[in-house]
């Protein structure tokens, strides 16, 4: 999982478009501001439901769809997983008010590809937006505390297969954070490579995303 001390800077021309879910039109027009206000970030739609996201987010197909927790309609979890199943490309962003560790499980679960808390810096919101879009994990780091510990207590994950050498050193870096570019320079190996690395080893994981994998070496890391 990747914290904000370490930030991404914007590729040149590279313009990442976001789609925002909040039910509050105050907040919305905040956050638009300060996402634009980073120059490589465009906000190509927004709503305050989530019946509206669900339709209007695979129309639009933005990198990222940054969603309200809770929404008077459903949830951004809802959305989230609504979202990928038809569109799996899109990385969702949860932003939420409640630092529950309930609703982070689900939205890991869902496929999320970030979670976090609307306290969150300026600064740090745009950082986690381009670490998505770029394909990382991002969690919120007041959260982390908790879901180490709720790692450290759960029950063990049973592998449908053991990895090997080469999948558990890629499982560590995705646990880093790390995007499949990176990791192929990492390694000395070509991108297709660790791509047909990291499907075969989240089926072996028994998990969907790249999220719930880093969970799985979060959890492996503190045992």
């Amino acid at each position: 999982m990747s914290e904000s001390g370490s930030r991404i800077e914007a590729a040149p021309g590279r313009q990442i478009t976001v789609y925002l879910l909040d039910d509050h039109e105050l907040v919305r027009r905040g956050i638009r501001e300060v996402l634009e206000g980073a120059g490589d970030i465009r906000v190509v739609g927004e709503s305050g439901l989530a019946a509206e996201a669900i339709r209007w987010i695979p129309v639009l197909h933005p990198d990222v769809a940054l969603l309200d927790g809770r929404l008077p309609d459903g949830s951004g979890i809802d959305v989230c997983r609504q979202v990928r199943e038809k569109d799996p490309s899109i990385a969702a962003l949860i932003l939420t008010s409640y630092d529950q560790e309930e609703p982070l499980f689900a939205a890991i679960k869902a496929g999320a590809a970030g979670y976090l808390l609307k306290q969150v810096k300026g600064s740090d919101l745009v950082d986690a937006v381009r670490r998505v879009a770029a394909g990382q994990s991002m969690l919120d780091p007041a959260l982390t505390a908790s879901v180490l510990d709720r790692l450290r207590h759960g029950a063990p994950d049973e592998p449908n297969g053991r990895l090997t050498d080469k999948e558990e050193q890629i499982l560590d870096l995705v646990g880093e954070g790390l995007t499949n570019r990176q990791i192929a320079a990492r390694l000395g190996l070509a991108e297709k490579t660790v791509k047909n690395y990291v499907s075969t080893m989240l089926g072996k994981l028994g998990v969907e995303s790249r999220t719930q994998a880093a969970i799985v070496a979060l959890k492996r890391s503190t045992t």
